[in-house]
């Protein structure tokens, strides 16, 4: 499996066709206390840079983007009752949704974990 990330501090997984997207450790202690999330429905399709998903934190809200182009295949349900998940697990458990990639050659414009600290580093 192989990890990148966005500057819009987004990180995906990609496993085969398969992309699993959430927000960074560095977003949700940005955001604090997440209190919703609005998770996009299956079979939505998104082309990179498109609103994907909402986050709600008792400061703010924030649009969560498709990091690539595909089509939702999974939602994480369990954010609907809990979406403390994010704060408590933001990249593993707290995951948001998997995308079918549609255009694996956007990944190539995507971070590596070690260039995302550097640029987290840089803010």
């Amino acid at each position: 499996m192989s990890r990148y990330f966005t500057d819009e501090h987004e990180w995906i997984d990609v496993e085969g066709e398969i992309a699993t997207v959430g927000i960074t450790d560095y977003a949700q202690e940005q955001l604090g206390d997440i209190v919703f999330v609005e998770l996009p429905a299956e079979g939505t399709t998104f082309e990179k840079g498109d609103d994907a998903a909402v986050v709600e934190s008792v400061k703010a809200a924030s649009d969560v983007y498709a990091p690539i182009s595909g089509e939702v295949v999974e939602t994480n349900s369990a954010l609907e009752d809990e979406p403390a998940l994010v704060n408590s697990d933001a990249e593993e458990d707290g995951w948001f949704f998997k995308l079918r990639i549609t255009d694996p050659s956007e990944l190539e414009g995507l971070m590596t974990e070690a260039a995302y600290k550097t640029f987290v580093a840089s803010l």
